[in-house]
């Protein structure tokens, strides 16, 4: 019987390898690629960039210009507010859920995404600090037993990380990233529901704080905003 490669397809990686590319900045925002450049590039035919791109597409990171090819979509400071309004509508109860979790291997699975991630952060590497921090909160919305919610969250981290690389290295170290999440793990681990729904809470709102004023200084059209203001009425 023949055996099946069940690795990614050439689709996948292709759309793995232009999404680095754009979260980079190696294809900067506004910049217009033809399929068959990007095939070129990659090394691989038209049909895997054609359905790479549709899929970037979807998650907001290029627009397709018909007879032209794809443009790399710029962030806008709408887009970042609408991704964290999002993260706090979602997240924060399902940090409360989390935390009343019986579920001991899920339990264990977070304590060692938080080990991964403190490994991750006293070694200073930005990337892989980034990494251990998705992790970190897949584990958290996984053990409060909504996927589909990790879905979700996915295409708001590539919008963010569209927008140069997250706060880390840019505005706050690896171990400062490290330390924002102490508290909601701990509050989890302790089965303290209300108390990780409040460090869910108080940490979407500082990093959504700290890239908003980061994006502000590099990109003046943005102007002034109260951020925490525009979150009021999630706190009622």
């Amino acid at each position: 019987m023949p055996i099946v490669n069940r690795g990614p397809t050439l689709t996948q990686q292709a759309t793995e390898r232009l999404r680095q590319a754009i979260v980079s900045g190696e294809l900067p925002a506004g910049s217009l690629h033809s399929a068959s450049s990007l095939g070129t590039w990659l090394g691989v035919s038209r049909t895997p960039i054609r359905e790479a791109t549709a899929e970037l597409a979807r998650l907001g990171l290029v627009a397709i210009e018909p007879n032209h090819g794809i443009r790399v979509v710029e962030t806008d400071l709408e887009s970042l507010i609408e991704g964290f309004e999002l993260r706090l509508i979602v997240e924060v109860p399902l940090a409360r859920k989390a935390a009343l979790s019986s579920d001991d291997g899920a339990r264990e699975t977070l304590r060692a995404r938080f080990d991964d991630f403190r490994r991750a952060a006293e070694s200073n590497a930005a990337e892989a600090t980034l990494r251990a921090d998705r992790d970190f909160h897949t584990a958290v919305l996984e053990m409060a037993g909504n996927l589909r919610a990790s879905e979700v969250l996915r295409e708001q981290r590539n919008i963010v990380l569209q927008s140069g690389v997250g706060t880390v290295p840019s505005s706050r170290s690896c171990q400062e990233c490290f330390d924002d999440h102490v508290d909601l793990f701990e509050a989890i681990m302790a089965r303290d529901s209300a108390g990780a729904a409040a460090a869910m809470h108080r940490h979407i709102l500082n990093t959504a704080t700290i890239l908003v004023n980061q994006e502000t200084k590099a990109r003046p059209e943005f102007g002034e905003h109260d951020i925490r203001s525009r979150f009021a009425w999630l706190s009622e």
